[in-house]
């Protein structure tokens, strides 16, 4: 579980601290449901930019802000939201994707390093007055830490691989207080961690936050994504409607527990995980590296419930890389149009997709031809951030291949979207789920020094996840706790 341990002379400084620079920290079940924020603070959100760093923009950490840059009518509303039209997946069920783009920072990353830090901020665990919050991750989850520590009023330090997309190290220089860039790409995952163990040995004022093993990760993901994607499945399902499942791409595997929440609504219902072909260390034990920015790999997260997990789905880097290129060229909109049929309306969201948001509707394309399922079948996943986080990855592409054309447009549909067939998955059975599982043992266990026995208590604790998914009504209660002391509401 979450550590809750109280430390009273830590939390009197970060009270004072928040209240010296006008800080009010949103709850969890405020993030399900803006409904409950104080009107006080959606008023003056109206004026507030989206990425602006102001502290009432951790209000806005929620699926339901309203998608504009700036302010909005009423600051929030409907679960923000795509569906895949057929003519697009060339499968006959309903694909939903929730948006990311619509959080400060772009990305829904925010959400879950707000789970991370805020449980030890109004505790007292971190004090904002001596520590630094240090975040290593493939990219978006440092970003999302660097930008809540600025909201929170902390020091922080973000960690990530060298070879991550330009935009990213651009904005953090901005925004995080170091910025350390370790050798290698989205796979080079043990490259971070050495990092953060070298901080550990040579700084006392560090705190890690490892999203690989952070409960609050999971937490986070299992009660704001989990409940947005559930309500909009029951918003679209109608009468003949049924949940077949969701799938999501491996990185820290934090949206995994919006899965553990969805099959705890629907039992009946598959939960995917999806990796990169390059490196199927769920699907084959294996190494490599890839260009999916966002998910990492050659290990388990800690924090992946994978007993609750009934398939592994592996998707080819290139796919990505080609569709990011389709979904974003002049000439692959008009193609999808024109040649495809897909509404006009809805290739103009097609931006809202990253490089990891595609990878997620492959998986679900994936498993729609794997169950063969119907149109009354539906399915989710999340598009983590959108292409304004790749646009220099687009220029590399057009460097690379020239400028895209007709044939171009109409040889990527064909062979990275139409052409997507069931080869690499597996659908796990007990005994290959408790493979995947065991994997945990030797980055957990061997290197970063985790209990043995918790790894087992994974497994065969029935209330182990249950505990942890449980934790947010107490933490509410500190967050409640922690605002009416700084006393600005």
């Amino acid at each position: 579980m979450i550590d809750l341990t109280m430390n009273r002379d830590n939390l009197k400084r970060a009270v004072e601290r928040a209240r010296e620079k006008g800080i009010i920290i949103p709850t969890f079940a405020q993030m399900q449901n803006p409904d409950l924020i104080p009107q006080k603070i959606k008023d003056q959100l109206a004026s507030v930019g989206l990425w602006d760093i102001n502290p009432l923009n951790l209000f806005r950490i929620t699926w339901r802000n309203n998608p504009v840059e700036k302010g909005g009518d009423g600051t929030y509303g409907d679960v923000n939201y795509i569906e895949v039209p057929s003519s697009l997946s060339g499968v006959k069920a309903r694909i939903v994707i929730l948006v990311g783009k619509w959080f400060p920072t772009g990305c829904h990353k925010v959400g879950a390093s707000f789970g991370c830090l805020v449980p030890r901020l109004v505790t007292g665990q971190f004090d904002p007055t001596y520590h630094k919050a240090v975040w290593p991750s493939t990219g978006n989850y440092c970003r999302g830490g660097a930008y809540n520590s600025a909201l929170l009023a902390c020091n922080s330090i973000a960690i990530l691989p060298a070879e991550m997309s330009q935009e990213r190290f651009n904005w953090l220089k901005e925004v995080a207080g170091e910025v350390i860039a370790t050798p290698g790409c989205e796979s080079n995952v043990k490259e971070i961690f050495d990092k953060t163990w070298e901080l550990r040995r040579t700084r006392e004022d560090v705190v890690i936050f490892n999203q690989f093993e952070e409960m609050g990760n999971p937490l986070w993901h299992y009660q704001v994504t989990g409940k947005a994607l559930y309500d909009v499945i029951e918003f679209i399902k109608g009468e003949n409607g049924h949940f077949a499942g969701a799938c999501f791409t491996s990185g820290s595997a934090g949206t995994m527990s919006a899965g553990d929440y969805l099959k705890e609504k629907y039992p009946d219902s598959k939960l995917g995980v999806g990796e990169a072909l390059q490196c199927p260390t769920l699907l084959n034990n294996g190494f490599g590296g890839h260009r999916i920015e966002g998910i990492g790999d050659k290990h388990v997260p800690w924090i992946h419930n994978v007993k609750n997990t009934d398939m592994v789905v592996a998707i080819d880097d290139e796919d990505s890389q080609r569709l990011l290129r389709l979904f974003n060229e002049p000439e692959g909109h008009k193609y999808l149009i024109e040649q495809m049929g897909v509404p006009a309306e809805f290739v103009e969201q097609l931006s809202l997709l990253g490089i990891s948001g595609i990878a997620n509707m492959l998986c679900c394309i994936k498993m729609a031809k794997y169950y063969e399922l119907t149109e009354n079948d539906i399915l989710a996943t999340v598009g983590t951030d959108s292409a304004v986080m790749y646009q220099s990855r687009i220029n590399e592409l057009c460097e690379a291949d020239g400028a895209y054309t007709p044939l171009m447009a109409a040889a990527d549909c064909a062979e990275h979207l139409r052409g997507i067939r069931t080869d690499n998955m597996e659908e796990l059975t007990y005994e290959t789920r408790k493979r995947v599982h065991n994997l945990k043992y030797y980055t957990w266990v061997e290197q970063q020094g985790k209990d043995v026995a918790e790894l087992n208590a994974q497994w065969y604790d029935r209330n182990y996840w249950k505990n942890i998914h449980n934790q947010m009504d107490e933490i509410d209660a500190l967050i409640d706790e922690f605002n009416a002391e700084v006393g600005l509401l």
